[in-house]
């Protein structure tokens, strides 16, 4: 079938509005600006630039609210609207901190990973959320796997790996990059989607039993998660950051001198506001998408971004090409396929080469079954 205009368009925002996200977050890392010791120095202020995503997330709960105005002006007296008002206003809103403590830890250890590796290593790196999203699937919401979905996180995990050895030996070819550095920023990469994954099996437990709109989902947490965030900024201009701090103060962020250095910079004004616009049209083109279409079309978006993720930081020299990362890519692309029941297993299915019936309770990103696509809600919305 055909894809209408809207459904074209709500494709290429989210692949571009998503690319962006990422490139403009390393972009603002590698902006140089004239900090409060009077050094000219690049802009690493990785808990600063969090907390100024999760104001990205909250505009997604005023696109919800807004959105909610205009059908409930259209619609008034309509049973549907009177059911989703019901829906979207009987829950505690308290539910919401743990899984925004949980997206806060994920994004600034993201944040802070991304000033050491490359951007295209971060985008690829976050498929590692397959992997441990579905062993806590396993542990905590008694989840059976199938074997093909066994098999996908197998193939994850070693896309992965190539991943990780394609940074070292880039990073041995280029002496500008800190070996030591590549591999910290991986492993905090990691160690986020851990976090992440944590998020996901609460949401599960604790939130998806009320229906919640995944737009007001990431909104409520975005809200959260930065007036949280933003009260931690205050210990950790104090806090010792050791390895951790790029600063000159080498604490754990120097807010004050965040705001300086973008002062100083217009450029920065421009990095940080694409990244909040960003986040936010790509919640929204992806809950749109996964509607409009399907969660499979939003999964492979999804790989197409970072693709173009991975060929503009090679256009403009932020990395160098090699050549085992196109192949972690494609094992990783393999991987998520195989998960979430794409192509690969309804292809062999077809054809009689395997057989078997789908067990209950899929693993909480597996975003293949139709009629779980707004129930499993979160599941479809990026954080970062």
């Amino acid at each position: 079938m055909a894809w209408t205009r809207k459904q074209i368009i709500l494709a290429l925002v989210m692949v571009v509005t998503g690319s962006i996200n990422t490139l403009s977050a390393k972009w603002a890392d590698k902006i140089k600006s004239k900090n409060t010791f009077g050094q000219v120095v690049e802009f690493s202020h990785p808990f600063f630039q969090a907390d100024t995503m999760f104001v990205g997330e909250m505009l997604c709960l005023v696109t919800f609210y807004a959105d909610l105005l205009v059908r409930r002006r259209r619609n008034a007296r309509t049973t549907e609207l009177s059911l989703d008002t019901t829906t979207t206003a009987d829950f505690p809103k308290w539910i919401f901190w743990a899984p925004a403590v949980c997206d806060m830890t994920a994004t600034s250890l993201m944040f802070v990973g991304l000033i050491f590796t490359y951007a295209s290593s971060f985008q690829m790196l976050r498929g590692a959320m397959i992997v441990f999203t579905g062993l806590m699937s396993v542990a905590f919401l008694n989840r059976r796997l199938r074997t093909s979905q066994w098999v996908g996180i197998g193939a994850v995990t070693l896309g992965l790996v190539l991943v990780g050895i394609s940074d070292f030996l880039n990073s041995s070819d280029n002496s500008q990059q800190d070996i030591n550095g590549i591999i910290t920023g991986d492993l905090l990469i990691v160690m986020a989607q851990i976090v992440t994954a944590t998020q996901m099996v609460i949401e599960e437990k604790f939130i998806m039993k009320y229906n919640v709109p995944p737009l007001q989902v990431v909104g409520y947490e975005g809200m959260f998660g930065f007036f949280t965030l933003s009260v931690l900024l205050i210990p950790m201009y104090y806090i010792p950051g050791g390895m951790f701090s790029s600063n000159e103060r080498g604490v754990l962020e120097d807010t004050p001198d965040a705001f300086l250095q973008i002062k100083n910079n217009p450029l920065l004004i421009l990095a940080i506001l694409l990244n909040i616009t960003s986040i936010a049209f790509f919640n929204f083109a992806g809950v749109s998408v996964t509607k409009e279409l399907s969660a499979t079309t939003r999964m492979v978006l999804d790989s197409i971004r970072t693709l173009v993720i991975w060929v503009f930081s090679i256009a403009v020299q932020w990395e160098r090409f090699q050549y085992l990362q196109p192949i972690g890519f494609l094992i990783l692309v393999i991987g998520m396929m195989l998960y979430n029941n794409v192509f690969i297993v309804p292809l062999l299915r077809s054809r009689g080469v395997i057989s078997g019936r789908v067990p209950e309770g899929a693993p909480i990103i597996n975003g293949t079954s139709e009629s779980n696509q707004d129930v499993t809600g979160k599941g479809e919305v990026d954080p970062f």
